[in-house]
């Protein structure tokens, strides 16, 4: 047995019956996973050739962190705070560039090269090599999110605990998110897609290809190098017909918003604001 099958069933068999934690080598087993989090050795999901798997497990050992974690008065500066979970250390050997007042919480990892404005990054989430998590943007918990990402200032993206086997909200490489986007539920948004500003993704929302002489609706996940902008559609209630919000799949990136520079220029040549 590989010493991560090893913790796995540890972890998992806490998760099943607490009472082990009254064990030290259950507990134990619980804090490394979450060292190994924190390092970046292990994930909440990982992509393979059949798509997004998540590792339950890893989210059962963070549930069970608070659990044998007690609340502590932790003083950083002028500031203190008052938790069961320290903030992340060792930034600058990280080569991790943390703005104040960003946080990024202990549990979560930071590739070299990402840059974290006075935003949030939470337990178990993951950004990759050279993303943007701008200004009051938040990555919750289990949140995965690719390299060369940008989160634009006040985007929300929603943590998913539990149930342990639910799917995190993933943001793949490239993708750039507009302002004020919130992206919940465990929605997937793939590679290089751009959703303008405002635009808001539920498992439920209706994600409309609009760019064809009929439409195509997807839910759950925006297509690769997609640009989506906020919809509304009508739809009947007993009480009337009312609009309801939705997405629309309004075209895809070229090659010329493949480079930073031009992004910004090529979204407002769709209409699309950021």
């Amino acid at each position: 047995m590989t010493p991560i099958e090893e913790l796995s069933q540890k972890v998992s068999a806490a998760f099943a019956d607490r009472t082990k934690l009254k064990d030290p080598a259950h507990v134990a087993a619980v804090r490394e996973t979450v060292a190994r989090l924190d390092s970046g050795e292990l994930r909440v999901a990982e992509k393979g050739a059949e798509g997004w798997k998540v590792n339950a497990w890893v989210k059962e050992a963070i549930l069970l962190f608070f659990a044998v974690s007690e609340m502590q008065v932790m003083e950083m500066g002028p500031f203190e705070f008052y938790d069961k979970v320290p903030l992340k250390k060792g930034l600058e050997a990280a080569g991790v560039r943390v703005v104040p007042p960003g946080t990024v919480r202990y549990g979560a990892f930071v590739e070299r090269g990402a840059v974290v404005m006075p935003g949030y990054v939470n337990i178990g989430a993951r950004v990759g090599a050279g993303t943007m998590v701008d200004t009051w943007a938040t990555v919750g918990s289990c949140a995965q999110v690719g390299k060369h990402v940008h989160l634009s200032g006040g985007v929300g993206l929603g943590g998913v605990l539990e149930p342990p086997t639910a799917s995190p909200v993933i943001i793949e490489d490239g993708a750039f998110l507009g302002s004020r986007c919130i992206v919940v539920e465990g929605v997937v948004v793939e590679e290089e897609a751009v959703l303008g500003a405002n635009v808001v993704l539920t498992a439920s929302t209706q994600i409309i290809d609009v760019t064809g002489p009929e439409e195509k609706i997807y839910k759950g996940r925006v297509p690769a190098r997609s640009v989506v902008i906020p919809g509304m559609r009508e739809k009947q209630f007993p009480a009337g017909k009312f609009m309801v919000p939705c997405a629309l799949i309004i075209g895809q990136r070229t090659k010329s918003t493949d480079q930073k520079t031009s992004l910004n220029a090529a979204l407002r040549d769709f209409a699309v604001p950021v």
